[in-house]
């Protein structure tokens, strides 16, 4: 399996792409697909915004969490 990145240019151009993928019933997604929360997720940010903001747990610096997920 391949990936293939395309940069589209505007609204018209990605439904024209998209609508080409799908007579050939290709898969693919795109990027905001990956972003996609379902209610679970959703219900467990919020309730971890809730306890921080409570003050029941904390955060780490950014620079910690990003040495830890270089590479990745």
């Amino acid at each position: 399996m391949e990936t293939l990145k395309i940069d589209i240019q505007n609204e018209q151009e990605k439904k024209v792409l998209l609508a080409f993928l799908d007579s050939l019933h290709y898969q693919y997604r795109t990027d905001s697909d990956d972003y996609t929360l379902n209610d679970g997720e959703i219900a467990e940010m919020l309730q971890r915004k809730e306890d921080y903001i409570a003050g029941n747990i904390t955060s780490k610096p950014w620079n910690e969490i990003k040495k830890r997920y270089e590479g990745v």
